[in-house]
């Protein structure tokens, strides 16, 4: 059986790339497709400490997060396709330019 400080080990590793996703790409799709990394480094979290304490609580609470997640990427979907009809990018600086 595999330790359980390998899953935590993998699931921050993965948090850690979706987070330096959302924090350093200019592209929107891409922040989307990073923050869907961190949702899953939770699932995987999840699922880990599930097995270690031989519950389902924490398999439950992964389907929500799925659900939720399916959710997030429909709605930022349009959004985005929203933004790029209207002003022909979806490049995250001119997004803060809109702002001020």
């Amino acid at each position: 059986m595999i330790p359980v400080e390998n899953y935590f080990l993998l699931a921050s590793f993965v948090f850690l790339c979706g987070l330096s996703g959302v924090m350093f790409r200019r592209n929107l799709i891409m922040v989307l497709m990073s923050i869907e990394l961190m949702l899953n480094a939770v699932n995987i979290v999840f699922v880990a400490a599930s097995r270690q304490l031989a519950q389902v609580d924490g398999q439950i609470m992964v389907l929500f997060v799925i659900t939720v997640a399916a959710c997030e990427a429909a709605v930022g979907l349009a959004m985005v396709i929203a933004l790029f009809r209207r002003y022909g990018t979806v490049n995250t600086e001119f997004l803060r330019l809109l702002r001020g």
